[in-house]
Order: structure tokens, then C-alpha cells, then sequence
């Protein structure tokens, strides 16, 4: 198991389609091992296989109810085929440093996705784990959370992260 690099807006693999995944083989397995390790390590509650740089319709999400626990669901080609109700939750991304704000979502999600080993699953989920499932399966289709946010917000978030790549190919003086 590896601990990848998590990708940090704005890169422009974040805002790629990802392909569906047709293969099941031990490659998934050992991306899925390297994503739980990272997201962890991170530390996070979800992680999509784009935000280590990987196009394709992956996700993970953890499912502990205990505290320190360590619990991993694996979708693969997660689909949101129901919702209902809304709520506004507060967010935040590995992928979107130094920012949280507060996001509205669907209350209830039912999500179709397969598993490990290629079978149809579906669940239900909602309160704050239908708030991941989302979060993680926009990230398959090239959004992130900052695109659910007022323009202004987005555009005072923007001008940060671009002053701050600025600062950091700026060579300082000795």
C-alpha cells in the first residue's frame, strides 16, 4: 500500500469526466488499498480516485460509527438514482485546502454502484453520509464543492489559491 498524492484544485484532472471502470482485477484492488490508506493518512471521510489522479469512477467512503474505528465502503461507478428532501450541511474537500462552507444537498440519496467484484449493489443513505456520497460522486463528474458555492465565494477562493501558487514559484531572497 502506498500513500498517494491527493490533487489540490486547480488542477485539471479534477475537472475531468471519469471514465467508467470495466476492469476488476487485482490493479483495482491494490488503487483501492493505496486510496483507503491515503484518505486516512489525510486525514479524511471520502476519497474519489481522480483526487489521486486517477480518471475513473471510484470512490471510497468511510463507515466506521465508532470514533477511531477504520471501516471502508468501495463504489465503483456510483450512480444517484433517488433523493429527497434538502439539507445544508458544512463541507469540506482534500482536494479544496483551507476552505469549509456550507453546501446544500439532498436529504436522502439511493445510490446503484458495484462492488470489488463487479456486482450491482444499492443503498440508501441519509444525513451527513448522503452528504459524502455526494460530494465524492460529483467528484467522478468534474465538480467539487466550491461549484455549489455563491459566485462571490467561489471567485474570493479562487483569487486566494492563485495568490498563493503566485507566492509559491516566487523564489524568495536570502
Amino acid at each position: 500500500m502506498t500513500i498517494r498524492t491527493i490533487l489540490e484544485f486547480p488542477d485539471p484532472v479534477l475537472r475531468q469526466q471519469a471514465k467508467p471502470v470495466t476492469d476488476f482485477n487485482a490493479g483495482l484492488e491494490e488503487l483501492v488499498k493505496d486510496m483507503t490508506e491515503t484518505m486516512y493518512d489525510a486525514p479524511g471521510i471520502g476519497l474519489a480516485a481522480p483526487q489521486v489522479g486517477e480518471s475513473i469512477q471510484l470512490i471510497i467512503v468511510d463507515v466506521s460509527k465508532l470514533e477511531h474505528a477504520q471501516k471502508t465502503m468501495v463504489m465503483i461507478n456510483p450512480r444517484i438514482i433517488g433523493h429527497e428532501g434538502h439539507q445544508v450541511d458544512e463541507e469540506g474537500c482534500l482536494s479544496v485546502v483551507d476552505l469549509t462552507a456550507n453546501v446544500k444537498r439532498f436529504q436522502k440519496v439511493t445510490v446503484s454502484f458495484q462492488d470489488l467484484a463487479g456486482e450491482a449493489k444499492e443503498i440508501t443513505a441519509e444525513d451527513r453520509f448522503a452528504v459524502v456520497l455526494q460530494h465524492e460522486i460529483d467528484h467522478l463528474n468534474g465538480i467539487l464543492f466550491i461549484d455549489h458555492l455563491s459566485m462571490l465565494k467561489r471567485a474570493l477562493y479562487k483569487k486566494k489559491v492563485h495568490k498563493m501558487l503566485a507566492e509559491k514559484e516566487t523564489p524568495t531572497e536570502a
